[in-house]
């Protein structure tokens, strides 16, 4: 299997896939930034922290829904390495209609949905006002938005990382200028910001159907002419892989939210150190995301072509690269984490409590890297199953843990969230060792 690591092409196939979804997801932060600096120079703080909560309820809905994206992955590189045009063609249809019917779901539900959310706040009645504005309108999006993290899938699936990099520079560009134009040019304040959204997420889906389009006609895919069948035909498979990967999500959201709001019980400064630790979790979760698409596409793709030895050389090859960065990661953490938290915050205690937890970060990517790639490996072999078993087991060890360092404050949380990173990689691991000796994680 080693011998992969000498196969120039396998190497080029991993970056063709892996460096575009790196720099495209480099343009999410960027974006959060644009908004808090557009709506922070307005003269209320309310706006800001209206946009803040606002956001972050539309953002955690459709991150929730993301299991579109890897069902339709892995289901779409399987179709295409086996060259069976017409399910290639029915996982898009299938999965175009689902997020369809998603988004229409959602519009239907979003004023009870927001109620029962604001419930649970304690803002402002200001901050609810404008955080209730802004998440009406971007609401209105959820079908372009949905839509689009199926194309992404489908493209990524056709072995193709290009395209949607551009479809997401495309969305983030568009969102950006509009919402300068919208609240500092015409003065529409949050309802300009909410407004910039719907119409980049909207061009986003012409540009990504239009990609599809072309797509399709190089690959010489039938023309689907009976929807009802099509749809029908293989949507319980479709169904079960998006339940099942919803509840690992599900799962993943409640250690992060749980992470965020006992941090906030153990005050100022370790809120504001852990969000700064955080936001260098983003990015490895950045680093690794892009060689988990990689490895989702590329595993796909050799199980539906039986093809062990491309299988083989995929999970050498990404892993060997996922590997390099993560020590690069670590390495860059233990020597100029100090240095870099001093670039994110000027607050002198706000850096020492961020070094002092510091090392816990460092190690996270040497550690959390598995998961990563493992979660790839499950996605791309369409085994849901197993990824929301392994994922509840790594959360119930998350709280065990957390509970039982709980005497030790803000590290046990950290020591509860680099077990829970660990323990998925494990648990993913045993898994595919146990199913691949036995003979039943392959197909063929």
């Amino acid at each position: 299997m080693l011998s992969a690591l000498n196969n120039p092409r396998l190497h080029r196939q991993v970056f063709t896939l892996a460096i575009p979804m790196v720099l495209s997801n480099i343009t999410v932060p960027l974006l959060g930034l644009v908004d808090a600096a557009v709506i922070g120079h307005l003269e209320h703080a309310w706006y800001l922290g209206g946009v803040a909560v606002g956001g972050t309820m539309i953002s955690v809905t459709f991150w929730l829904l993301g299991f579109l994206r890897m069902a339709t992955t892995g289901l779409s590189a399987q179709a295409y390495g086996s060259g069976e045009k017409q399910a290639l063609a029915a996982v898009f249809v299938q999965g175009a209609a689902l997020a369809l019917g998603l988004a229409l779901f959602l519009i239907a539900l979003h004023r009870p949905l927001a109620d029962v959310v604001f419930q649970f706040s304690s803002a402002s009645d200001e901050v609810k006002f404008y955080a209730r504005e802004y998440f009406s309108i971007r609401i209105w999006s959820a079908p372009a938005a949905l839509l689009n993290l199926v194309v992404m899938g489908w493209l990524l699936g056709c072995q193709n990382a290009r395209r949607p990099m551009l479809l997401l520079i495309c969305v983030n560009l568009v969102n950006i200028i509009l919402d300068v134009f919208f609240v500092l040019g015409l003065g529409w304040k949050v309802q300009g910001a909410a407004a910039a959204s719907v119409i980049a997420d909207y061009s986003g889906s012409v540009l990504g159907l239009w990609f599809v389009r072309g797509l399709w006609c190089e690959n010489l895919l039938p023309v689907v002419s009976d929807w009802v069948n099509t749809i029908r035909e293989g949507i319980g498979r479709l169904l079960r892989l998006n339940r099942d990967i919803f509840l690992r999500s599900l799962c993943l959201q409640v250690v992060f939210t749980f992470m965020t709001f006992r941090g906030a019980t153990l005050g100022d400064n370790v809120v504001a150190a852990n969000a700064v630790l955080m936001s260098f979790l983003m990015l490895v979760s950045y680093g690794m995301d892009g060689f988990a698409y990689a490895m989702e596409a590329l595993v796909g793709k050799a199980i539906g072509a039986k093809n062990r030895e491309e299988l083989a050389g995929a999970l050498v090859t990404t892993t060997f690269w996922s590997l390099v960065i993560s020590l690069v990661m670590t390495g860059v953490f233990f020597g100029f984490g100090k240095p870099i938290i001093s670039l994110i915050s000027d607050i002198e205690t706000v850096r020492a409590t961020a070094a002092v937890y510091l090392p816990w970060l460092a190690l996270m990517p040497l550690v959390a890297m598995w998961c990563f790639l493992l979660d790839g490996i499950f996605i791309g072999a369409t085994k849901g199953r197993e990824m929301r078993n392994t994922m509840l087991v790594a959360m119930l060890g998350f709280f065990s843990i957390w509970y039982l360092l709980s005497g030790f404050g803000n590290h046990a949380l950290w020591a509860a969230m680099l077990s829970f990173m660990a323990l998925r990689g494990i648990a993913l691991a045993a898994v595919l060792w146990h199913q691949w000796r036995k003979g039943i994680f392959l197909n063929f």
